[in-house]
């Protein structure tokens, strides 16, 4: 076994690259890491947080689609769908839907080989804005977290969010 996906399984929990700004993730599976994520960005208990999806078809197989994924995936979206069992994830997300990504990028490429969802959330804390270079993420972070991975600045524009198929502006 690889050595990030025996991190990804123990929990670990990481700040690293999107295609747009870095994020905050950890195993989705785990709700100990999961709970975890939230304490460190100071976000409500209950506010969904987005996962990065295997695959195209893993989202088909746990969500209700009814447009062409391939149109925004892989790529700088998050979409929001209905989850087929609102008790998936629930940990993640507690209501019906659920925010699911597949960034357009390496080392998120390489989270999604191991076939397991992945929280995505920005590093920064709650309601501050996006980070997009290591530097710039808060001690307090950095402190709570395992693995670090840093690809320089990038994009800094967050990710667009599509609901039923559309566009939203933030």
């Amino acid at each position: 076994m690889n050595d990030l996906k025996q991190q990804i399984l123990e929990g670990k929990i990481f700040i690293y690259p999107t295609d747009t700004v870095y994020g905050l993730g950890c195993n989705a599976l785990d709700k100990t890491s999961v709970d975890k994520i939230k304490h460190i960005k100071g976000r409500e208990p209950n506010k969904p947080l987005s996962i990065i999806a295997p695959s195209i078809n893993w989202i088909n197989k746990h969500c209700i689609v009814d447009f062409n994924l391939k149109k925004y995936l892989p790529g700088e979206y998050t979409i929001i769908l209905k989850k087929k069992d609102e008790k998936f994830l629930s940990h993640v997300s507690s209501g019906d839907s659920i925010g699911v990504r597949i960034p357009d990028n390496d080392f998120c490429d390489s989270i999604r080989e191991n076939g397991i969802p992945f929280i995505t959330t920005s590093v920064n804390l709650a309601g501050e804005k996006p980070i997009t270079q290591i530097s710039e993420v808060p001690e307090i972070v950095k402190n709570n977290v395992d693995i670090l991975v840093d690809e320089g600045k990038l994009t800094g524009v967050p990710s667009t969010l599509i609901i039923d198929g559309e566009k939203i502006k933030r």
